[in-house]
């Protein structure tokens, strides 16, 4: 009796796709996670487990030389482009050096540092009088009293430090009846009028004039009155002050050299400035006197370490300063101070170090949330508390972008700037890479972190510098001189174009290899939810042996009709303005795997992805 078999139905597999994450640039696409992408450029978030095609740029200005900083003050904007500072396209100030500058807002003035000359930008001169300049912090430099309870010959009790940023200072004598040469504490004075006033009478000073009431010998800083100020009617009480002034070698620019700041204080409180990225003093940093930002005393100052590691950048962590040092001190990298009062007087002592990698570059410090990120040579990383111990040291946050990051020949060069909830990083190169802070995910091949940020990456986005305007709008400028502005409303269809250019962007899909690697896979049916736009669409494409070819292309299925858009060249007449499912029949066979490249490269559409499956299947062994 004959007989035969009856074959088996051949089975249909899918692979869907509802919660998309981020890219993974680490992994080859064999081994990318079904969610995440090996490519795709020009995508963002935009709720968490959807992407779309991130926002084009507009041009705002053209500046004479590279951006170098952009600084808000209140409602102001300063630009510093090559060496010159700008306000609404105007240069207030020349000279400064071609470098990026750091700028802070403290106690009523914008305060920049460029690692030449130390500025500050705000309101001089008396009320009713007042003008907004740009000043150097030597012209506005605060006179310290740096002794009193001095006797004509000398002696008398230190009271304040030397201000390193400025040359007066000032000695308050207590007078003699007979005596009329005063001897100030130090020689070879400068040029500068010498200004002396004496008491007379309980809260009542008069002013004294060189040449008429005084004389002044500059070689061996001696005041000689014509007549003698006599005995201080206050009992106990100083009554002659005698403002000089000297230039000492090398004291303003230990500031002026300074290229990185934060802002600093007692029990943690943000009055006063921390200065360092001088590179004649690359471990040591200054600080100012409390809410005085014109005044650096000569003994505030820390040294940080061995002298062949720098200070990179700082990072506050809870009460406590931390200073991030450079690859050159054996693990140990951050260095953590407290501010305290000891009585009257600030100290800042070092309270501990942190375990960590060395900081890369100045400017890549910011915060992602209340976590403090900076770029190492091993990527992004942040400073967390360990689960067990309590101690602080640093972790790994950018794994799934590592390979490519570190790969880019600029990275010494980067710039770092958190806008809303995203960490973007730039080399000015046109990449620019970004963290999620709302996504994270624990990678098990990186177990030595808590967790890793979901990444992104742009292109064509030559960032030197990013900041935020005043309506919350992301801005950057490059190196030629040009400002750009992101466009902040998604829905509207001129949103996606960079500066009239089509946004070229992507999201490929990891290969498909099925349940057997081994068998023959042939994909029938593609399905696709889309973002709903006026304007949308998308192209399909499938990576066959390593030849790209299209496979669908939605053309206006995707789109809705509006009559304040209508382009011609594609007009779907539906008035559906749900997110829109389309599906297609398609033929990918005889592969052992295959990879798609979900694409949208026209001009002034968006694009978002929300959904995506694929039908397959396998039967038979795969024969290369």
């Amino acid at each position: 009796m004959a007989t035969f078999n009856i074959p088996s139905p051949v089975s249909r597999s899918v692979a869907a796709i509802e919660d998309f994450k981020g890219v993974d640039l680490n992994s080859s696409p064999t081994n990318v996670a079904l969610n995440r992408s090996p490519e795709a450029p020009n995508m963002i978030r935009d709720v968490p487990g959807k992407v779309r095609k991130r926002q084009g740029y507009e041009l705002t200005g053209t500046y004479s030389g590279r951006i170098n900083g952009v600084h808000r003050f209140g409602e102001k904007t300063l630009i510093h482009a090559g060496t010159s500072l700008y306000l609404n396209e105007t240069v207030i100030r020349s000279g400064l050096a071609d470098e990026r500058s750091v700028a802070r807002q403290f106690y009523g003035k914008l305060f920049i540092f460029d690692g030449l000359k130390a500025l500050c930008y705000g309101e001089f001169g008396a009320d009713g009088a007042k003008v907004w300049e740009v000043r150097t912090l030597e012209e506005e430099a605060s006179i310290p009293t740096i002794i009193i309870s001095r006797s004509p010959s000398g002696g008398g009790e230190t009271l304040e430090p030397i201000n390193l940023i400025g040359k007066k200072f000032k000695e308050s004598f207590l007078g003699t009846a007979t005596d009329k040469v005063y001897q100030l504490t130090t020689t070879k004075l400068d040029a500068d009028a010498v200004s002396v006033r004496v008491l007379v009478k309980a809260g009542e000073w008069a002013d004294k004039k060189e040449g008429t009431h005084f004389a002044v010998n500059r070689t061996t800083g001696t005041v000689t009155f014509t007549t003698a100020p006599g005995a201080s009617p206050v009992t106990g009480m100083d009554n002659v002050e005698i403002t000089a002034a000297k230039t000492r070698e090398g004291y303003a620019d230990k500031i002026n050299k300074c290229r990185i700041m934060s802002l600093y204080g007692v029990n943690g409180s943000l009055d006063r400035m921390f200065v360092s990225g001088n590179p004649d003093f690359q471990n040591y940093d200054w600080y100012c006197q409390m809410a005085d930002g014109f005044y650096f005393g000569d003994t505030w100052y820390s040294v940080l370490g061995q002298d062949n590691s720098a200070i990179v950048g700082y990072s506050i962590i809870n009460d406590r300063l931390a200073a991030h040092k450079n690859e050159a001190e054996e693990g140990r990298n951050i260095i953590l101070r407290r501010g305290e009062l000891n009585g009257d007087t600030a100290s800042f002592s070092v309270v501990g170090t942190l375990s960590g990698r060395g900081a890369l570059c100045r400017h890549t410090f910011d915060y992602l949330g209340s976590e403090p990120l900076f770029l190492t040579d091993l990527g992004v990383m942040a400073i967390t508390a360990a689960d067990l111990t309590g101690e602080k040291y640093s972790q790994s946050r950018s794994f799934y972008i590592n390979n490519a990051l570190l790969s880019e020949s600029n990275l010494k060069d980067s710039f770092a700037f958190t806008w809303r909830d995203f960490y973007l990083l730039s080399m000015g190169t046109g990449r620019v890479y970004v963290l999620d802070g709302l996504q994270k995910t624990y990678e098990k091949n990186n177990p030595y972190s808590n967790f890793q940020y979901e990444c992104y990456y742009w292109d064509n986005v030559p960032a030197r510098i990013f900041w935020e305007d005043s309506q919350g709008r992301l801005c950057f400028g490059d190196a030629q001189g040009k400002t750009y502005r992101f466009f902040d409303d998604k829905e509207n269809q001129k949103s996606y174009s960079d500066v009239g250019k089509a946004i070229a962007a992507r999201w490929d899909i990891p290969d498909l290899s099925g349940k057997a690697f081994y068998r023959n896979k042939t994909f029938r049916y593609l399905s696709l939810r889309l973002a709903p736009a006026i304007a949308t669409g998308i192209e399909v494409y499938a990576e066959k042996k390593g030849i790209w070819s299209k496979v669908y292309d939605s053309g206006a299925k995707a789109m809705y009709f509006d009559f304040t858009y209508v382009n011609w060249g594609k007009i779907n007449f539906s008035t559906d303005s749900t997110p829109r499912t389309l599906g297609q029949k398609i033929k990918v066979k005889k592969v052992d795997k295959a990879r798609f490249s979900l694409r949208n490269s026209a001009l002034n559409e968006p694009f978002g992805l929300y959904m995506v499956a694929f039908e397959f299947t396998e039967n038979g062994y795969y024969r290369s």
